[in-house]
């Protein structure tokens, strides 16, 4: 039996956002941006292995995403502003 729509997406949404969070700071977001839309392919290649026909196209995948919202990256730290704070260690 498949996991549920919703419990698949709480948990990617949960583990994108510790991915983000860890990864989100300054000059990082080419490469988070990069990861979003790799994740976002890898589901659409798992959301179509559901079942033995082709259930999914890419139109009904955008839609599936405007229900279905995944986590968006934010950055987290400022790695300029933390030079402020620890100057006399420097």
């Amino acid at each position: 039996m498949h996991t549920s729509i919703e419990i698949l997406m709480k948990n990617l949404n949960r583990k994108l956002l510790g991915y983000f969070r860890y990864y989100g700071v300054t000059d990082n977001s080419i490469s988070l941006n990069k990861f979003r839309d790799c994740v976002q392919r890898i589901l659409y290649k798992i959301l179509n292995r559901r079942s033995q026909v082709k259930s999914l196209n890419w139109d009904k995948y955008t839609l599936f995403k405007r229900i279905h919202k995944t986590q968006n990256y934010k950055i987290y730290v400022n790695i300029f502003e933390l030079r402020k704070e620890i100057s006399y260690i420097m």
